[in-house]
């Protein structure tokens, strides 16, 4: 496996936590903020102890540039999940317009 799909494995699973701590709380209304800040500090760290070796090993054969832009289409794909499976909410045609922009830009930054 090449340094850039094990750092494409590491933000996947970042991002599951990552989008977890931001946003799985919508779903728990009746926390205090305080209660859900917490919690979503415990969860982030997770998201770190993966993003920074994924940023790391990525960095041996990508560019910063295009660790970011990997990192942000990652997180839309996980985040579409999560809110189709977890929130509840569904996917408007205007959304995957946006995405589909998003993803050309992962092609242009690649190529």
């Amino acid at each position: 496996m090449t340094d850039a799909y094990k750092a494409g494995a590491l933000l996947i699973a970042s991002n599951v936590f990552m989008t977890t701590a931001w946003y799985g709380h919508l779903r728990v209304k009746q926390l205090p903020l305080w209660q859900v800040v917490v919690g979503s500090w415990l969860i982030a760290f997770f998201e770190y102890c993966l993003m920074v070796p994924a940023n790391r090993i990525g960095h041996r054969s990508l560019s910063a540039y295009q660790l970011k832009i990997m990192q942000e289409a990652i997180t839309l794909v996980v985040f579409v999940g999560f809110a189709v499976l977890v929130l509840r909410e569904p996917v408007q045609p205007k959304y995957l317009v946006s995405f589909a922009l998003i993803f050309a830009a992962v092609v242009v930054a690649f190529r």
